[in-house]
């Protein structure tokens, strides 16, 4: 008997090869200047009780971490394990990470119960360490974003075959499967997004039953605000973005005061340690002089958070963040049926309108946001790290549309198929890639040709356009 999507069971068995996933896929070393930065931050704030990260393993590599086997870099990293992570800021005479500290002390504190229990400390064996926080952050996220889209799926009502193709298609053809090798707070925005999603849906139902219920606008607040200290560039989009939807939904002050209280500690705490490491309210990342330290790799001309480009150059960087060798789009072969789907979905009068509203225009704004904001394509990583969220409203549109037009599955499942190699390939190579994918452009290729191959021989309405088969199907109630 086929297992049905909507029966507990599914969701036990996909949380189960979620973890199966991230488990295989933690590495036990740092793989960049970028996760190496959050873990020293970590370490540091367990072990040695300071935000201040010079003495740190990932900082500085001891001889006898090569000696026992277990560097807290990969071993071909000659450069890391030289000279640390440069992921750095040098304030008042110390070394902090540029990462957003509420984060680390979050994770700090899951590591010191793993002290509890009798995990070795971090300076003894990184590879432990390493494994432990990864499985925690990315390899959960992970997890939970599975399970989310699972619910979502569930919630939009999903056809069955239909919904365990979505949720395959996200789980091993996208770039979601490479950020779960290491430690960083992409992944852990992209699950608070996913979750964020299924709760106003769950929010919109209340609301058209009667009242929403307050603890849905505590956890609704509660995920706003871990957001906002998950990237100090787009969570404060998010938060006013989600802020727009509660008031749509939400008309009574109270709700909206109940909603703003339970973001209200987290900015608090995310602005108030920024102030007291850096002395300034905004991201300390974007102190030129805090990078100013010898051999330093971030000058005032690469640092994240300045405008410097013309109006022409601007618009060029913005189509390659999506479209060029780092861009969002080609590296996640499904998102092809994107474009076809945001355009009819959205001119389509629904009741799932406004929270696409709040989910893609937060999309929008953080991709103008770092258009004229950055000029590096995110760094060493693969493809938009920054981008890695927007895979939760993505796969939001792609299952309505799917929903509404199963004549289309086909499609996705050939870009699916080519979008599996693709993602493989980015898996193996880890997130923080420091050059182009490996067949990036032959793969994207492949998959352009078999699409158009079977989009002529199948003769049916071009995905732009589309013959509805069969009725929509409403939305199921929370």
């Amino acid at each position: 008997m086929a297992l049905r999507a909507n029966h507990p069971l599914s969701t036990w068995l996909l949380g189960l090869a979620g973890c199966v996933v991230a488990s295989a896929s933690a590495l036990p070393y740092a793989g960049s200047w970028n996760d190496g930065s959050r873990l020293a931050a970590v370490e540091s704030i367990a072990d040695r009780h300071t935000m201040a990260i010079e003495d740190s393993i990932f900082c500085r590599v001891p001889p006898e971490a090569l000696a026992r086997g277990c560097p807290p870099y990969h071993p071909n990293d000659l450069n890391s394990l030289t000279y640390g992570t440069r992921d750095k800021l040098l304030i008042n005479g110390h070394f902090y990470s540029d990462k957003p500290a509420v984060i680390s002390f979050l994770m700090a504190g899951f590591y010191q119960m793993l002290r509890w229990v009798g995990l070795p400390a971090a300076a003894e064996r990184p590879d432990f360490f390493c494994w432990a926080l990864t499985l925690a952050s990315a390899g959960a996220a992970y997890v939970i974003t599975l399970l989310s889209l699972h619910r979502l799926g569930q919630l939009i009502g999903l056809p069955q075959a239909t919904h365990f193709l979505w949720i395959a298609s996200f789980a091993l053809c996208t770039f979601a499967l490479a950020y779960t090798r290491h430690v960083n707070n992409h992944i852990l925005l992209l699950a608070v997004l996913a979750v964020m999603c299924v709760q106003f849906i769950h929010l919109r139902n209340e609301t058209e039953n009667g009242a929403a219920s307050w603890l849905r606008l505590a956890a609704l607040g509660t995920l706003a605000g871990l957001a906002f200290n998950l990237d100090l560039g787009s969570g404060p989009l998010l938060v006013v973005c989600a802020f727009g939807l509660v008031l749509y939904r939400c008309r009574r002050p109270s709700m909206l005061g109940l909603f703003l209280l339970s973001v209200a500690p987290w900015v608090i705490a995310g602005l108030g340690l920024n102030y007291a490491i850096g002395g300034v309210w905004k991201p300390m990342n974007m102190v030129p002089e805090y990078s100013e330290w010898p051999g330093s790799p971030f000058t005032s001309e690469n640092l994240t958070g300045f405008a410097r480009k013309t109006p022409f150059g601007m618009s060029v960087y913005a189509l390659s963040l999506l479209c060029g060798k780092h861009g969002f789009i080609v590296h996640n072969l499904p998102l092809l049926l994107l474009l076809p789907a945001m355009i009819v979905v959205l001119r389509r009068p629904s009741r799932d309108r406004p929270e696409l509203i709040f989910a893609l225009g937060w999309c929008c704004w953080t991709w103008l946001t770092y258009s004229v904001l950055s000029n590096n394509s995110a760094g060493a990583c693969c493809s938009i790290r920054w981008f890695v969220p927007f895979l939760a409203p993505a796969y939001y549109v792609l299952g309505l549309y799917l929903r509404d037009y199963p004549q289309f599955r086909p499609d996705l499942m050939v870009l699916s198929a080519w979008g599996a190699l693709l993602a493989a390939i980015m898996w193996w190579n880890g997130p923080f890639i420091v050059h182009m994918v490996p067949l990036l452009w032959p793969t994207v290729g492949s998959a352009l040709v078999c699409w158009l191959i079977y989009r002529i021989r199948s003769r049916r309405p071009t995905p732009f356009f589309p013959a509805q088969e069969e009725s929509p199907r409403p939305s199921v109630a929370a």
